[in-house]
């Protein structure tokens, strides 16, 4: 596949902005299909109990993968920058530095993974009658994360290049090997929550081999060679300089999550399975909506790599208003069909639908602000600055959901599920606010820069 580049800087946005983003919506779409796929087949063959066990490790995962996840984050821009500014042995240099950070990532992540699981979920409060489950999903999760790291940081790059449906191929024949070996593992060997561990592994390592072999078919700077594999400082510094931030921006993200996650379990088993279910159904809303936050990063990236600051107003307001549309009418469609779709995770157990529907209503009906945030940091990665969306949502997201937590919801009049969800609509206020703000005072000073050259 040739490079991709005038895709992005020159001609019409509105067209090519859709084209782009929608496959990588049905790529997270379909994600989470599988995904989902998983919880289904253990809550309708093994019960209430192995949905809440797969769910409670889910900010757990976040937590320890999200940092390595900002490096590929970081691997995407810099190939954008580069692709922009049409410095081709900068794009190929990237992309043979960032392929083995993704595998030493993959292996310390194991080696952490294997060995502290059943620490974490203890931390974390995580109810007795299900961290058995939990720690056996983790162990068996985290021995295909060096694949799932390979892809992501494959998939970057392809992004970045213009290129959105190869991973939407890869990932679709992933998924559906994961969900045929789900059934065999967990219907014919009846291994629990073990056989959708393991059939989530098999279908890492397969969408990393497809991934590789797509960067190595390539005929553009792009191209995968193995030989060549190898860490370039300057670009490793670069991919770090936009990754690292990212990546603790993520983390410290999981961290609110991890400590909402927590104040959940307290509630037991019964309200993390309705949580974990109504959590698999928002995440069809949040990859809709973050998928225009990639789309926003790359063309943001190579446009600012291109010195073509008029496009990015215009680039902005696009994506906000996409994401604006794409997240408002889902969210309604997910809370209007929750009790439906609820019913699909967790079959015999009402109580825990009902804790699903609160959690449905308080996330899911105003999701549309948590888009323009993703969006908004999108922009200001996408021009080269990773470290600002790092403070601003670490402030306004993690600080103040862990601010709201430590006070209003300790109080026991306000210690219920509703008040603990209502903290995620007031930090992604305040944190798209400021990031918007942020955006065009940068995006000011850029345009004057160029006017001066």
């Amino acid at each position: 596949m040739q490079n991709n580049t005038a895709y992005m800087t020159e001609g019409p946005l509105l067209k090519k902005i859709i084209l782009y983003t929608f496959p990588i919506i049905i790529t997270g779409i379909l994600q989470l299909l599988f995904n989902a796929a998983d919880l289904i087949v253990v809550g309708r063959c093994c019960g209430g109990l192995s949905v809440a066990a797969v769910g409670a490790t889910g900010a757990i995962i976040n937590l320890i993968t999200n940092l390595f996840i900002g490096f590929s984050v970081g691997a995407g821009v810099s190939v954008a920058h580069a692709l922009g500014a049409g410095h081709n042995r900068d794009v190929s240099r990237t992309v043979h530095t960032a392929i083995p950070i993704a595998l030493i990532s993959g292996i310390f992540l194991t080696i952490i993974g294997i060995s502290c699981s059943e620490f974490f979920l203890r931390l974390m409060g995580t109810p007795s009658d299900v961290i058995g489950l939990s720690a056996t999903y983790m162990k068996i999760y985290f021995c295909g994360i060096t694949a799932s790291m390979v892809y992501n940081f494959g998939a970057a790059i392809l992004r970045a290049a213009g290129d959105t449906k190869s991973p939407l191929f890869f990932l679709t024949a992933a998924g559906i090997v994961n969900v045929i070996l789900n059934l065999i593992f967990v219907v014919v060997f009846d291994l629990n929550v073990a056989g959708v561990a393991t059939a989530t592994t098999v279908s890492q390592i397969m969408s990393a081999v497809l991934v590789i072999r797509a960067l190595m078919k390539r005929t553009d700077s792009c191209r995968f060679s193995l030989h060549k594999m190898k860490i370039y400082r300057p670009q490793l510094k670069k991919i770090l300089q936009i990754g690292f931030p990212a990546g603790i921006q993520s983390s410290l993200f999981s961290i609110s999550n991890v400590i909402i996650q927590s104040s959940i379990n307290s509630f037991g088993s019964t309200a993390v399975s309705g949580n974990s279910a109504a959590g698999n159904i928002e995440g069809f809303v949040y990859m809709s909506m973050n998928s225009y936050s990639q789309t926003a990063v790359n063309f943001a990236g190579q446009n600012h790599g291109a010195g073509k600051y008029d496009r990015l107003r215009k680039i902005m307001i696009i994506c906000l208003v996409s994401v604006f549309f794409t997240g408002f009418s889902l969210g309604i469609l997910a809370r209007l069909s929750g009790r439906t779709l609820l019913s699909f995770y967790i079959p015999d157990d009402s109580k825990a639908i009902s804790y699903g529907l609160i959690r449905l209503t308080y996330i899911c009906i105003p999701y549309f602000i948590c888009g323009l945030m993703e969006v908004a940091t999108g922009l200001i990665r996408g021009i080269g600055y990773s470290v600002l969306p790092m403070i601003i949502t670490v402030a306004g997201v993690c600080g103040m959901r862990i601010l709201w937590i430590s006070t209003i919801f300790q109080i026991p009049k306000y210690h219920t599920l509703q008040n603990l969800y209502l903290s995620y609509t007031i930090s992604w206020i305040l944190t798209f606010a400021t990031e918007i703000i942020v955006f065009l005072i940068l995006l000011r000073k850029l345009r004057k820069k160029n006017q001066k050259f």
